[in-house]
């Protein structure tokens, strides 16, 4: 049953307010999902593009071999012919647009084929090569041509999915599953139920449907409808797949909170390059207090550097400036409350404290 463009604007009307509030919050709850420590967008990862390179290319032949001019020819719109024309005027006109006014086998097998009106609503339903090539079919059996032309169905539905497969494999969408693998399940089931749809309305279509067309123009060519259907919808899931590998590599979408393990060990392994540069600089330091000329290099420095402070301290501005800074700007209890507080986080516990005597 059809549905009118009336029905699905009524229905937009009705259920737009109530649905797109609920679309918004969910966008911008992944979006926020993506805002987590650790979850800045970043560009995107080699492996993530090799599976979108593949995943694309697939896409743009599938939706080039759903144009028209990849598909097989409809005799009856080649010719301009209703589908009552007889038989022998319908191949009379195909053979003058053939070169040398000659058919080819296919034609030939299609005209001894053209016996009644079943067999024409048949090649409507399935196509040429099924109605010409199938030995054991016959017209009053339409399900020995579904039979026949399941293979040939599925043919590009299981060539498409082993692509996303591959696409999707740790070869190259790599280990990390927000570069491709993690879509895996979601491009397997996608794809197994555009065949398993594929193969229903090759099945359930009502072929005699047709058999009432008086005109060219009334008949439905389902084969040719349903092929373009086919190529194109799997087009597309390669695209939504393609998007989805690249907003969840980039973090930009449907980015995974790293698990405690994860933390741990970048915690860890950050806690580790800290003290391999401390230890560092331990040894250079060590190094120059053992050595004579860097240690009398440090102490003409340390020498220099308080002779220098002490002619900057006695200078009457500087002098001025630190009196107004104590009286006015500067609470000195705070500062040593600070200081003290520092020191206590700074020196490990069990450090006895020191007494003054007086």
């Amino acid at each position: 049953m059809a549905i009118s463009w009336g029905t699905i604007k009524s229905l937009l009307i009705f259920f737009g307010p109530i649905l797109l509030p609920k679309a918004l919050s969910y966008y911008r709850s992944l979006r926020a999902s993506s805002r987590g420590p650790g979850q800045s967008v970043r560009p995107l990862p080699s492996p993530s593009f090799r599976a979108l390179a593949l995943l694309v290319s697939t896409a743009a032949v599938l939706l080039v071999l759903a144009l028209p001019v990849f598909a097989p020819e409809n005799l009856f719109a080649r010719t301009q012919s209703r589908l009552q024309i007889p038989t022998d005027v319908l191949f009379n006109r195909l053979a003058a647009l053939r070169p040398g006014n000659a058919l080819t086998a296919t034609d030939s097998a299609l005209r001894l084929k053209f016996v009644n009106l079943e067999s024409r609503l048949l090649y409507l339903r399935f196509g040429p090569r099924v109605l010409a090539d199938c030995p054991f079919c016959a017209s009053d059996d339409p399900r020995s041509y579904l039979y026949y032309a399941a293979p040939s169905l599925l043919a590009p539905h299981l060539l498409n999915l082993v692509l996303v497969s591959a696409a999707t494999s740790d070869l190259i969408a790599g280990s990390d599953p927000s570069h491709g693998s993690t879509w895996r399940g979601f491009g397997a089931l996608s794809a197994g139920l555009l065949s398993a749809l594929d193969l229903y309305l090759a099945g359930s279509y009502n072929h005699q449907a047709n058999s009432r067309a008086t005109r060219l123009s009334e008949l439905t060519p389902f084969f040719w409808q349903l092929r373009a259907f086919r190529y194109a919808s799997l087009g597309a899931l390669d695209l939504i797949l393609a998007g989805l590998i690249y907003l969840s590599s980039t973090r930009r979408l449907f980015a995974a909170a790293p698990s405690t393990a994860a933390r741990v060990e970048a915690t860890t392994r950050a806690l580790q390059t800290t003290k391999s540069r401390l230890n560092a600089v331990a040894i250079v330091k060590n190094a120059a207090a053992r050595d004579e000329e860097l240690r009398a290099r440090g102490a003409a420095y340390w020498q220099h550097e308080g002779r220098l402070m002490r002619e900057v301290m006695e200078e009457r501005d500087v002098v001025e400036g630190v009196n107004d800074a104590l009286q006015n700007r500067i609470n000195i209890r705070d500062i040593m409350r600070d200081a003290d507080a520092y020191a206590l986080n700074v020196l490990p516990e069990g450090v006895p404290e020191t007494t003054t005597v007086g």
